[in-house]
């Protein structure tokens, strides 16, 4: 008779995150696990009592290994060497682990309340770990300049899970830490109270119903998710009753594949009439980042479904507007490429890849209206940084 592993439990925890990050928490079920560790589904109960739980364990390791990292200063000597090994440990292990990066960004919306709680919480210790170091090295900041930054300096370290650029695991970790770097040391940060991103606008009774229903539909997969709104929902939102929801989308999948083209074709105008004036490779990269972080952080609701909904998508549709989005992403990393001559298409495409990331939290965790020009200045420094 086989004995059974003793890291078992491990590869069914490490499997099941794996899955839950690729194809999203709800499209995985227990056989899935089963079949990719090569066990039957009724052994996953000797370890866990259901998906959950597997859920739960999977975030929580996570958390715990942010939490050490963010201990590695403990033992350095200054303030400043204390940060960069920090910085240095997040960075290894944003590299290492990529694969899972969206599993407690994403994924853990899945977590029961107590769970969820207990992990923010934990995750919230961490980044305020981060940011005391921070004001420790740089005193003339504010508390809540030193948490913007550091909040920053966060999405560019989970950067990686957002993207499959190959680059060897030696310099991911070099630029992904270098970025972080000049993040936390950015200088003239434009004061709060500039020009913030409007509200989205509300489905009002005026607006024709297919619209209504587009814009109660990004609402409603924002706040509970695909998978928890039904069409009656929807229509309910709108104030339209669900028979007549058919008229406009058969189903609640083109509903959400509504969107996702919508969202799409929004990004591809605002690139069109920013790049169309522009002269130079600096001016036109200059124009992208500003139109592109005042569409996302006005549209934050669609942006944020935009990312975590992919993976409940038809195939065809899913793997279409991928192509459409590497396209958008080739246009920056041509143009950045042009302003950062000294470094390889590698190293400039994870360099974008960490801006990106960065709106995308920031739209996020909007609170009020985010000031678009600081985020804008915070997205050049990134582009531009180290080479003026």
């Amino acid at each position: 008779m086989l004995r059974r592993p003793r890291n078992r439990k491990a590869q069914i925890v490490v499997t099941a995150a794996e899955l839950f990050c690729s194809r999203g928490y709800h499209n995985v079920g227990v056989d899935d696990i089963a079949d990719e560790v090569g066990i039957t589904g009724p052994a996953i109960y000797r370890h866990f009592r259901n998906k959950q739980a597997i859920l739960a364990h999977a975030v929580s390791e996570l958390c715990d290994s942010f939490t050490l990292a963010t201990s590695h200063g403990d033992a350095a000597g200054s303030p400043a060497e204390a940060l960069d090994a920090v910085v240095r440990g997040l960075a290894r292990q944003g590299v290492e682990r990529r694969s899972l990066g969206r599993l407690y960004q994403w994924e853990g919306r899945h977590l029961s309340e107590p769970d969820r709680l207990r992990v923010t919480e934990q995750m919230q210790q961490g980044a305020r770990r981060l940011r005391d170091l921070l004001i420790q090295v740089r005193p003339e900041l504010s508390r809540s300049d030193a948490g913007y930054l550091t909040a920053a300096a966060l999405s560019v370290l989970v950067s990686p899970s957002t993207h499959r650029a190959k680059l060897a695991r030696g310099k991911a970790e070099l630029v992904v830490h270098a970025i972080a770097i000049e993040v936390l040391e950015l200088r003239g940060l434009p004061h709060v109270g500039g020009a913030g991103a409007p509200r989205e606008r509300s489905a009002g009774p005026m607006m024709p119903r297919r619209e209504r229903l587009l814009a109660e539909a990004v609402r409603l997969f924002h706040l509970h998710g695909y998978h928890g709104v039904s069409v009656e929902d929807i229509g309910a939102a709108a104030g339209i009753n669900a028979s007549s929801v058919y008229r406009h989308f058969a189903s609640k999948t083109d509903l959400l594949t509504a969107v996702f083209y919508r969202a799409a074709e929004r990004l591809s105008v605002a690139t069109a009439d920013a790049l169309g004036a522009a002269g130079d490779a600096e001016t036109a990269l200059r124009a992208l980042v500003t139109a592109y972080v005042r569409l996302i952080l006005e549209q934050s609701d669609m942006a944020a479904v935009y990312v975590s909904e992919n993976t409940n998508l038809p195939a065809a549709d899913r793997h279409r507007l991928r192509d459409t989005q590497r396209r958008h992403v080739d246009t920056w990393v041509r143009l950045a490429g042009e302003c950062r001559t000294v470094d390889s298409s590698a190293l400039v495409r994870f360099r974008v890849h960490a801006a990106l990331n960065v709106v995308t939290d920031i739209a996020r965790g909007r609170r009020g209206h985010p000031d678009v020009a600081r985020a804008t200045h915070l997205v050049l420094e990134i582009l531009f940084g180290g080479i003026r």
